[in-house]
């Protein structure tokens, strides 16, 4: 099923959350990342961390790296450090905020 435009199934528990893509009014667009929760910073935000790799020319190898992304969490998503969410890019919520996370898999 799909919502908001996403390829995911919508949360089972609804919430009030104007910043929600499923019952609020954000529109999401652009790029779809999978990453590693790393941080809950607050009750609606949390810190992604993605490795990925990177191809290095001159040495004819590639190289891992991580990179860090802030992220709104909705009230509906019940999400723990360590797990690993797909997040969805938006407009920007506050100065480093334009990911919204829309699903929480395993650990």
């Amino acid at each position: 099923m799909s919502t908001a435009g996403l390829d995911v199934a919508p949360p089972t528990r609804r919430c009030e959350d104007e910043r929600c893509p499923f019952h609020g009014h954000l529109k999401v667009r652009g790029r779809i990342f999978e990453g590693r929760i790393v941080s809950l910073s607050s009750k609606s935000s949390a810190v992604i961390e993605r490795e990925y790799l990177h191809y290095v020319r001159k040495y004819n190898r590639y190289e891992r790296r991580r990179s860090r992304l802030s992220a709104h969490l909705p009230p509906c998503i019940d999400a723990r450090e360590g797990e690993i969410a797909k997040i969805a890019e938006c407009r920007p919520l506050s100065k480093t905020i334009s990911f919204v996370i829309i699903s929480v898999g395993e650990r």
